[in-house]
């Protein structure tokens, strides 16, 4: 069994130059591979009627099973960010140019963003002594398809209130903590974070926007700095306190996870729990690197 690629693609009587189209499937349908050449495949289709397509346009049974059972797994998963695609790209198994492609998602095609991955690029033949290129890829889900992209050709859409504050820095995920009320509207506050110089880690510094309903604005609230992070970041919402938990490398390459509250305006930094697996709540003091602003 195999997997139709194409959001449509017509399968002809036969793959020679002059040939015509016995059926239009979509993306998704299923059919049975009778017999495969080198480029092309013969099909039997769900009403018994056969014809051949190319080989490029069909996804083995076992890694749409795969990618489908991705797309379950991120259900669970909080968005980091969320985007588009400048032109269209190739939405892969796995954050490398050697899997093989789910789709092919076309321009301007939305995406919520759930991960990054930095994967060394294999040197070209022509270069074998060249030092290997570092590529970040991101983990995606548009619409009904979950898998990798390349970075460079993801366009992040920073909502619009953050747009000031993202002038000169590189903002590469949000969270909303929670949302005041504004008259007869409630407003999102948000926690951002960004990443400075070290293109290796997902994050270096946060920063919690609240909303200054006499002024009509967002403030920063709080920053910090020099973090090595890494996604996800979680939200949760006990009673009316949104508390954030970020995954951390500290200077002796220990994985922990930095707690944090948001009490009205404050941010309040809440300890360290060991690890990344914890849904524990930290039982030691953190050290004060933030700073807070009003």
């Amino acid at each position: 069994m195999a997997y139709v690629l194409p959001s449509s693609l017509e399968v002809v009587d036969t793959p020679a130059e002059i040939r015509l189209a016995v059926e239009s499937v979509k993306a998704g349908d299923q059919v049975q591979v009778l017999l495969r050449t080198r480029n092309w495949a013969k099909v039997e289709l769900a009403d018994g009627r056969t014809g051949w397509v190319e080989c490029k346009d069909l996804l083995g049974s076992q890694t749409y099973e795969a990618s489908q059972k991705l797309l379950k797994e991120m259900e669970s998963l909080p968005v980091q960010a969320e985007g588009h695609t400048p032109q269209s790209i190739n939405l892969r198994f796995e954050p490398s140019r050697d899997s093989p492609p789910l789709a092919q998602l076309p321009n301007n095609q939305k995406l919520d963003v759930f991960g990054r991955k930095i994967v060394e690029r294999p040197s070209q033949l022509e270069q074998p002594s060249s030092p290997p290129v570092k590529e970040a890829w991101y983990l995606v889900r548009a619409g009904t398809r979950a898998g990798w992209v390349l970075g460079r050709f993801v366009s992040l859409d920073v909502p619009e209130p953050l747009g000031a504050y993202a002038q000169g820095s590189n903002i590469v995920a949000w969270l909303v903590l929670n949302t005041v009320p504004d008259e007869d509207r409630q407003v999102p506050q948000y926690l951002a974070a960004e990443r400075v110089g070290n293109q290796d880690v997902d994050f270096t510094r946060i920063r919690v926007f609240t909303w200054w309903v006499k002024n009509q604005r967002y403030v920063t609230a709080y920053v910090e700095s020099e973090l090595r992070g890494y996604f996800p970041i979680r939200v949760v919402q006990t009673g009316n306190v949104p508390y954030f938990r970020l995954h951390l490398v500290d200077k002796d390459a220990n994985k922990i996870q930095k707690v944090y509250g948001l009490f009205a305006t404050i941010t309040r930094p809440l300890g360290i729990v060991e690890g990344w697996e914890s849904n524990a709540m930290p039982t030691q003091p953190p050290s004060r690197r933030g700073r807070r602003h009003r």
